[in-house]
């Protein structure tokens, strides 16, 4: 079983900045690409941010310039910095984790529990 737990949501004012980290637990044998999601209510699940195993990237063009996504692959971790921050960045934040096993050359998708970001003055 994978487990992925994320850290680091909150409430912050316009123009603050946040980071958020989620490390993923169990019997992995690799991680392939690494996310940041996120969802408001009424909305569908949108891609924030996304990483390879080798460190490329790719963001939303609504965040381009101002979040940073990063991964620790000996700690299993992917982060997201995010700097000047709106309000129209307010919503639940998820990552996804694509996993390899030992016992199969298939990869696995597996969603975090989700963390709260607000900003709001």
């Amino acid at each position: 079983q994978v487990q992925l737990v994320e850290s680091g949501g909150g409430l912050v004012q316009p123009g603050g900045s946040l980071r958020l980290s989620c490390a993923a637990s169990g019997s992995i044998f690799r991680i392939n690409d690494m996310g940041w999601y996120r969802q408001t209510p009424g909305k569908q699940r949108e891609l924030v941010a996304g990483i390879t195993s080798d460190g490329s990237t790719n963001y939303a063009d609504s965040v381009k310039g101002r979040f940073t996504i990063s991964r620790d692959n000996a700690k299993n971790t992917v982060y997201l910095q995010m700097n000047s921050l709106k309000p129209e960045d307010t919503a639940v934040y998820y990552c996804n984790a694509e996993v390899q096993f030992t016992w199969s050359p298939k990869a696995f998708g597996y969603w975090g529990q989700g963390t709260q970001v607000t900003v709001s003055s």
